[in-house]
Formats: C-alpha cells, structure tokens, sequence
C-alpha cells in the first residue's frame, strides 16, 4: 500500500490536492499534527473537497507519535531539497509492504536531524539552479507517480474514452 505522510502542512490548498491525487491512486493520507488548517467536516465540505471522503485519512499528534507507529516500518522515504539522493534512485517496485512517502511543511521542510538519521532514505526532486522548491502538491504527484510506475500501475484504469469518436474509427 502506498502511503502520502505530510509533516506539519500549513496551506490547506496543497492538502486539498494531495488529498485529490491520494483519492485518484488509492494512496492512504497520513496528516501528522498541529495542522495550519481545520479538517472538520465543515470545513471540508465549504472547501469543495467532495473526494476528501473516498480518501483513507490517519491523523498523528505529533512527529513523535508518527515515528512511535511507525518503529518497526522499513518503507520510509523522506522528500527534501537537501537530500544528495535523486527520487528515482530508489528501487520502489521491488519493494515489499508499506511505502511511506514523507514530506515536510511548506515553510521549512523536515527537521535536518530527522534527515540525518534517515539519510538513506532521504531523497530529492532535481531543479536547476537555485530554485527553492517545487510546490508540496506537485512534489508529491511526482512521487506517487512515479512509485506507481515502477509498480506497474497495479488496477488502475490504463485505457480513456472519447465522447464523440471511438478510438477505434481511427485505425
């Protein structure tokens, strides 16, 4: 199972969207505590997310509640720009169980000491020059995708449909 853990996020548009691309691949969402947002059903509901229901949602207090649970987990991968580790690097389709995709909050990122300790999982999105980041959504679109793809897109829909033409007519 694929698995999208959001450190502290602040901006709730960014979840909204994750939320949406966890909704679209069958990602669960791990929302780790204090939050810059409400999640309650009202504010949901005024914010438009009508798939935030067809998305698994696992809340933690705190980091450290994520890391208590999360102890004896092998899959944990840490998205930051300060990685030296590019995200294709990691062999994601031989992988085995839970895959846990971490990402930090949009002003700072993942504490460097969590890094640290987790340098071997620690990996980036390249950029050129000095470009400060890429926005979390898109970072994490990138991510899951690119897990997916290494996992063959396990029952997922591969084949669209016109509306006026069949794809047929065309051959």
């Amino acid at each position: 199972m694929l698995n999208v853990c959001l450190f502290e996020p602040e901006i709730p548009q960014n979840t909204g969207n994750i939320a949406r691309t966890c909704a679209a691949t069958g990602a669960s969402l791990h929302l780790v505590h204090p939050l810059g947002f409400s999640i309650s059903e009202k504010a949901v509901r005024h914010a438009g997310l009508d798939y935030w229901k067809d998305v698994d949602i696992v809340e933690y207090d705190s980091v450290d509640d994520f890391f208590l649970r999360h102890k004896d987990d092998e899959n944990l991968f840490f998205f930051s720009t300060k990685a030296e580790k590019c995200y294709t690097d990691i062999d994601y389709g031989s992988l085995e169980g839970d895959i846990y995709l971490i990402f930090g909050k949009e002003s700072k990122g993942i504490e460097e000491d969590i890094l640290f300790r987790n340098r071997e999982k620690t990996v980036r999105i390249p950029m050129i020059g000095d470009t400060r980041s890429l926005n979390l959504s898109n970072s994490v679109a990138i991510a899951v995708y690119e897990v997916l793809r290494q996992k063959g897109f396990p029952s997922f829909k591969m084949n669209g449909n016109l509306r006026k033409y069949s794809w047929e007519d065309a051959r």
